[in-house]
């Protein structure tokens, strides 16, 4: 895991907690300890995990907002903080995990399991299921396992069917809790789960994990509760091993060209690449003209069905597709470590004017996870374009240079970025 050193988290709540340099500082149980060398195949904590972790797994139990880069090794905090937490002997729900997508839940539920082979700690991954009678969980059993991971619609749904107990409840995590806490996002949702877990349960440690928090969640935070807090400037933040190139283009036909030609013709040694454009509509044109062009691609949106998106991810984890075309389905907490390219063929926007630049940030962060070299290409194709992108990179105080749209320009660019 090579991070940049100059990394600076900054951390703000009276801290009795040392960092931990090892894994066996934290005073894991051996099961677990063999799950991280073994399974993982981790060597040392990641500077994330050396700070926050004893935190997580310390009496009295305080609240934690953490942020850090994406890739930094956050999801290894949270999980291994709630099967830490668990007692294997006792057989119902400690730990709820509760993610925005359903493909981040499923990929968190991999990471737990993987993580937790040999503590013998049951799970189960609460997403939403296709069948005709979509209600099926009113007539299943209640939930026994110690750790459920899912997404906020079908966990208030078990709750207040009173298939998901939370008397015994220790963790409760929120990933991407930015967009958890959002008036746009999850919020109504979040904080009843929050509300009544706590009102059966006041001790319940309250876990807030992501790569970005706006203003808004930090002040509403800050408001709520006292919490231990990690956080990582601004600046810092527009990721350092990550190439960031603006494209001006003159056209959609000229978009779909430079993908073409410079990017999926020199791409044959890139390792694989995510497009990300802002509709469905953008990505279906995109994904007719490649497939015309003699290109394999496949395709990710929020209106297909689960199955579908469930095989998409699968393949494209498991190499058998290069090229993947996403609305922002998969902005968020998307972890395959072979992406090395990125494109925005459309840039985020929250408003009609104003860039999303968490949207931004999370983008990007899906190439060159945990310190590995990535590019980031740019489209600009309007003035509005243009006015958009200056916006983001003023806001991150980070200029991202132009690249003319040659073959030239594109074979330097890689290069550059070690690609």
């Amino acid at each position: 895991l090579d991070e940049p050193e100059d990394s600076r988290i900054q951390v703000t709540g009276d801290t009795p907690y040392t960092s931990a340099s090892t894994f066996e500082d934290l005073n894991l149980s051996p099961e677990l300890l063999k799950g991280l060398y073994v399974e993982m195949k981790f060597q040392k904590p990641s500077k994330i995990q050396a700070i926050s972790l004893p935190m997580i797994m310390t009496p009295p139990y305080k609240d934690l907002i953490a942020q850090a880069h994406n890739g930094s090794g956050k999801t290894t905090c949270f999980v291994l903080g709630m099967l830490s937490r668990v007692d294997p002997k006792q057989q119902s729900p400690q730990a709820l995990c509760i993610c925005p997508t359903r493909e981040l839940s499923i990929q968190n539920m991999e990471v737990l399991q993987k993580m937790g082979k040999y503590t013998g700690i049951s799970s189960e991954c609460a997403v939403p299921i296709e069948s005709r009678n979509n209600d099926r969980s009113r007539y299943r059993p209640p939930i026994s396992a110690q750790v459920v991971i899912g997404t906020p619609g079908t966990i208030k749904r078990l709750m207040s069917q009173k298939k998901l107990g939370v008397n015994d409840m220790k963790v409760l995590v929120f990933d991407e809790a930015d967009h958890m806490l959002a008036k746009d996002g999850f919020q109504d949702d979040s904080l009843r789960i929050m509300k009544d877990i706590q009102r059966f349960n006041s001790h319940c440690q309250v876990l807030l994990f992501s790569a970005t928090f706006d203003e808004t969640v930090k002040n509403f935070v800050s408001k709520v509760k006292d919490y231990n807090q990690l956080f990582v400037k601004k600046e810092d933040l527009s990721l350092e091993s990550l190439k960031q190139y603006k494209v001006i283009l003159p056209d959609e036909l000229a978009k779909i060209r430079v993908v073409k030609d410079r990017i999926l013709e020199l791409g044959e040694n890139i390792g694989q690449i995510i497009i990300f454009v802002n509709t469905k509509r953008s990505a279906s044109m995109l994904h007719t003209s490649l497939v015309e062009l003699g290109y394999e691609v496949t395709t990710i949106h929020g209106a297909l069905n689960l199955e579908d998106r469930d095989k998409i991810v699968k393949e494209f984890k498991d190499g058998l597709t290069q090229v993947l075309i996403s609305t922002d389905v998969l902005a968020r907490g998307f972890d395959q470590q072979q992406v090395n390219l990125v494109i925005n063929y459309d840039l985020p926007v929250k408003y009609e004017n104003e860039p999303h630049y968490e949207v931004y940030l999370h983008r990007i962060g899906r190439a060159g996870r945990f310190g590995r070299k990535g590019a980031v290409f740019n489209f600009i194709m309007t003035d509005h374009d243009l006015m958009i992108m200056r916006k983001i990179e003023s806001y991150f105080n980070s200029p991202v240079a132009e690249i003319p749209s040659s073959e030239e320009g594109f074979k330097v660019a890689l290069k550059e970025a070690g690609l």
